[in-house]
């Protein structure tokens, strides 16, 4: 029987463990439950689907590599039906293409296998704050201003323009290591080093994804936004005004 935890809201904070190894999901749902979490899991993408539209967990991790339904089309299927669940990809690929196509899809968040619990359980304490924070006001906030940019660090919230800007939570942190080094040129393992910080391994060319996105978001908020620039062979800047 999970242990079921009270957490400061009142309720209780649930992660979803899609995983077709038995053997990892009894591990990650002893740590979890040790960090305070209920656990509910699913061996296979299609148990996987309906155990979060009845559960609703606060946070899905999802095991990229499943039989059947896998994980890249069970995050789809999730975001198709509108469900903002946090999502936390696993992977035992050493590919940029999971990467990639994992945050396309909606993803959060990637760890790659093998990986360490404490890597995995800071990712999932960093999303649920950020959810958490969401429509939590607090006038202690440091707001980072660089020209028309805005950056809420401990609410996890950009805006441009005034207009908000959804992001996930390393997006965030890029746009944030580049905007507070205005000028300066930072290569790609200098940026997963900031905004990882941690041990897990990432092929630096994800960064190269991270960046199109936010490019992406930016532009639909200013079809001329052009302040990340690439330094060919280098990595990226924010331009200065």
């Amino acid at each position: 029987m999970l242990r079921e935890v009270q957490v400061a809201n009142g309720g209780m904070l649930t992660i979803a463990i899609v995983d077709d190894d038995p053997e990892l999901v009894l591990v990650l749902a002893a740590e979890l439950e040790d960090a305070s979490y209920r656990v509910v899991s699913a061996r296979d993408g299609k148990t996987g689907l309906a155990l979060i539209g009845s559960e609703k967990p606060d946070l899905a991790i999802l095991d990229v590599n499943m039989p059947g339904l896998d994980g890249l089309s069970l995050c789809r299927k999730l975001r198709a039906a509108g469900s903002r669940v946090p999502i936390v990809m696993l992977t035992a690929r050493d590919t940029e293409l999971d990467e990639a196509l994992g945050l396309e899809l909606g993803a959060d968040d990637y760890v790659s296998k093998p990986f360490s619990t404490r890597v995995l359980l800071a990712r999932v304490a960093a999303l649920l704050r950020r959810e958490q924070l969401r429509g939590s006001p607090d006038e202690t906030d440091e707001v980072f201003r660089i020209g028309e940019l805005e950056i809420r660090p401990a609410r996890l919230e950009l805006s441009y323009r005034g207009v908000p800007v959804p992001t996930t939570l390393t997006e965030l942190r890029l746009i944030e290591a580049l905007a507070r080094r205005a000028g300066r040129v930072l290569s790609r393992a200098r940026i997963l080093e900031i905004v990882r910080g941690d041990e897990s391994v990432v092929a630096e060319r994800i960064v190269d994804t991270y960046v199109r996105r936010l490019r992406q978001k930016l532009t639909a908020v200013d079809p001329g936004f052009d302040r990340i620039e690439t330094s060919v062979g280098a990595g990226y800047r924010w331009k200065d005004e």
